[in-house]
């Protein structure tokens, strides 16, 4: 997707987000945003679900919360959390708890993560 198409998108999804006239729901579905900087972008509600995301900037803010993702997306997300080095005992657990599927990871060049 080309970057004047997606800000024009991402401008109508917030406009969607405070109920605004011609505001319309962020369908990212299937989109190719391989690389795109998302950063400060609010994507409550938004579909990505079978959006491509590798190498791009997912907000780590409240503005990613209810994101509309597939298995995907949140495997990438729960490989990314399990990678993380933490001693603290509740993350070791909730670690894993999601090692298995974090490591059906759809990326050939990444590692598997150390199973328990």
């Amino acid at each position: 997707m080309n970057e004047q198409k997606l800000q024009k998108i991402l401008k109508k999804h917030k406009l969607w987000l405070v109920d605004e006239k011609d505001g319309e729901r962020a369908d990212l579905h299937g989109a190719d945003l391989c690389g795109a900087n998302l950063c400060g972008t609010d994507l409550r509600g938004a579909d990505l679900r079978g959006a491509d995301l590798d190498f791009s900037c997912w907000p780590f803010w409240c503005g990613s919360f209810d994101v509309k993702v597939d298995k995907k997306i949140a495997v990438q997300l729960a490989y990314h959390l399990c990678a993380i080095d933490c001693d603290d005992a509740e993350y070791i657990q909730l670690r894993n708890n999601l090692l298995d599927f974090a490591n059906q990871i759809h990326r050939s060049d990444v590692p598997v993560l150390i199973t328990r």
